[in-house]
């Protein structure tokens, strides 16, 4: 099993929403959403139009886990919701594949790969990316690891650190300013 990592580069990020923009806005949004709410990708394709349709908050239960998570809808996420949702029918999936059925796993991470090989990403990309790129970006702007591992459910700060990727940027970082 290959372990994918997060989109450490900003720069990327701004690159992967340029050309997701002209492409999709269902394929924008999913990418967004996973980015600043650090959801798995099935409790994503799990949201109904009625979760986010004139909403300050998702409220959800955890597929994975079985925990129930409240968050509120940022500032990115919240115009994007009205645009998408303008018009749709309450209880239909938020994200339908071209057959008009809720999307699936697998479509999703077609779409995440395949974006991020035009934006020039080489490393092992999947669904997980996207949490995992919240997580780092999360830690890298408050330094809170006990409030990311409580966002993730995870029983560890050591486990959330490792999930994230930030142990190895550590040692990498250390391996390359150690020199005798």
């Amino acid at each position: 099993m290959n372990i994918v990592e997060p989109i450490r580069r900003k720069k990327d990020l701004k690159k992967i929403e340029s050309i997701l923009r002209k492409q999709s806005l269902r394929d924008l949004l999913l990418f967004t959403i996973g980015t600043n709410c650090g959801l798995r990708i099935s409790d994503i394709l799990n949201l109904d139009v009625r979760d986010v349709q004139n909403k300050d908050y998702i409220s959800i239960t955890e597929k994975k886990t079985g925990k129930y998570k409240r968050f509120p809808i940022n500032s990115k996420l919240k115009p994007m919701f009205a645009q998408f949702t303008q018009g749709r029918k309450a209880d239909e999936p938020l994200f339908l594949s071209v057959f008009n059925n809720r999307m699936e796993r697998t479509q999703c991470y077609r779409i995440i790969n395949d974006i991020c090989r035009k934006a020039g990403i080489d490393y092992n990309i999947g669904t997980h990316t996207l949490r995992k790129t919240f997580g780092y970006h999360h830690y890298r702007k408050f330094k809170d690891i006990v409030v990311l591992q409580k966002i993730f459910n995870h029983y560890s700060p050591q486990v959330t650190l490792r999930y994230i990727g930030i142990d190895q940027d550590i040692i990498d970082n250390s391996y390359n300013n150690f020199i005798l």
